[in-house]
């Protein structure tokens, strides 16, 4: 059976992450799973949640606020990390497994955690963190999973073994017909247009309040997580406008599958980011349409079936024009990205590439 170990930067969720949508489809592995201490419900020196028969997954122990400029103390810190990662993977018989890396920050642990092969999944642009970290990491990864063009321009100083997997969607929820109409917006009897997503004080939300205002007769729906947002209170003051705040995500679907026209809006800190993030391709699964606002220099993202625009008054005229769309081919088109984004499908891929280097 092939052992993984996978050193997580996100905790486990029932939202599930990239990481656990691939981990999850790897038939016939046993694999521990380690979370980051912040963030996570569990407690480092509980036993191991069993969360498949499979998978259980271990929080690591809580950091203290340590750079590399502590020296001493800082290495201290990460050869205790990589004692206990290595101590538990003893006490589960685990045998030269592959580790499966997600973050820079762990190139500090792989030379203490004992293993036969090195995965890093590279999904997100991580600059902010010391080159050095990645080009490590890189270094000694057999493979490297990169989430986008630019992550495999930008790792393949470092590697010759670097594969494009993007994000994906579970195409299976978001595109099964006849949802239930969420009572949340079953009082609306005009057209809904829809975001879903974090509503961080980082989000571009004037488009909206753009549209909210130029369209009346439509209402706005915000679904995700309210982290604070200088124009949210502008907006909750519009009749048309609903911020719904976090749903689950079996919820989910039920929302997306009712919006007439899908929304994406700008986060201001990823302004030469390439990565697709998942709700585009949960949006392209409902066959609904979409309309995007991209940076100044962003190419955009399936031309062919989404409405892209530069401004905000763009915007506005865009979201006017995917209300009015006709005909059935677009939304057929929609729906093939989708269905070649799902998960299920990402998975296959990445089983395929580690198959073809002895590691599955």
């Amino acid at each position: 059976m092939n052992q993984y170990i996978c050193i997580s930067h996100l905790p486990w969720s029932k939202s599930p992450s990239r990481i656990q949508h691939l981990l999850l489809r790897l038939k016939g592995a046993k694999i521990l799973f380690f979370e980051p201490a912040e963030h996570s419900k569990g407690h480092y020196r509980k036993p191991g949640r069993k969360v498949r028969p499979e998978v259980t997954v271990y929080t690591l122990p809580p950091l203290l606020p340590l750079t590399e400029k502590h020296g001493y103390l800082f290495d201290r810190q990460q050869r205790r990390l990589a004692d206990y990662i290595a101590g538990i993977a003893a006490r589960n018989r685990f045998r030269n497994p592959v580790l499966w890396c997600t973050s820079p920050a762990q190139a500090h642990l792989i030379d203490d955690i004992p293993h036969e092969r090195l995965i890093y999944d590279c999904c997100q642009d991580w600059s902010h963190l010391p080159p050095r970290w990645e080009s490590e990491l890189a270094l000694a990864a057999d493979i490297i999973f990169a989430a986008s063009p630019w992550l495999v321009e930008h790792l393949s100083p470092c590697s010759d073994n670097i594969a494009l997997l993007p994000n994906g969607a579970d195409y299976e929820a978001f595109s099964k017909p006849n949802l239930p109409l969420p009572m949340e917006l079953s009082d609306i009897t005009g057209p809904i247009f829809g975001f879903v997503g974090t509503i961080s004080r980082d989000l571009h939300l004037l488009p909206v309040l753009h549209a909210a205002r130029d369209l009346p007769g439509c209402t706005f729906v915000l679904l995700g997580d309210i982290e604070g947002n200088s124009l949210l209170r502008h907006l909750r003051h519009l009749p048309n406008v609903r911020v719904l705040g976090r749903r689950s995500v079996l919820e989910v679907p039920d929302f997306v599958a009712h919006f007439s026209v899908c929304l994406n809006l700008l986060y201001r800190n990823e302004p030469d980011n390439d990565i697709i993030p998942s709700r585009i391709y949960e949006y392209l699964s409902t066959g609904n349409p979409i309309v995007s606002m991209l940076f100044p220099d962003q190419i955009e993202v399936f031309p062919d079936v989404v409405y892209s625009a530069h401004t905000p008054e763009e915007f506005v005229r865009l979201c006017g024009t995917a209300l009015q769309e006709s005909g059935g081919w677009a939304r057929a088109r929609r729906r093939e990205y989708g269905a070649t984004a799902a998960w299920s499908h990402r998975a296959e891929q990445a089983k395929d590439i580690l198959s073809s280097i002895a590691l599955y």
